[in-house]
């Protein structure tokens, strides 16, 4: 069962990410068609990096008990997608809110 740490505590992660989200209307939540396809853009880049660095050979998949061993292409494990959406996600989320926090900051003075 170990198999499926790292894969559940990516999930649980993204769950706190939405939660934080819908709760403050950050970015999914704030405008959802627009922040899922800057997701997809950010994901498909990414992605992209992390295979030219594989056929580069800069980037290897390492041996854990902790992942499931299922992979997406050669040397990418699926959890590097769930891992480049939080990703993705929380930074976005941070972003926005910092925004806000910034305009708040200045409507404050």
């Amino acid at each position: 069962m170990t198999g499926f740490a790292y894969l559940a505590a990516l999930l649980l992660s993204l769950g706190g990410v939405a939660a934080i989200d819908r709760r403050w209307r950050l970015f999914v939540w704030d405008r959802p068609r627009v922040a899922l396809v800057v997701l997809a853009v950010g994901l498909g880049y990414f992605v992209v990096w992390d295979l030219a660095g594989i056929a580069l050979g800069l980037f290897h998949r390492g041996d854990t008990p902790w992942m499931t061993g299922l992979q997406v292409a050669p040397e990418l494990p699926v959890e590097e997608l769930f891992f480049l959406v939080l990703l993705c996600w929380s930074t976005m989320c941070l972003w926005c809110g910092g925004r806000r926090w910034a305009r708040h900051q200045g409507e404050a003075r």
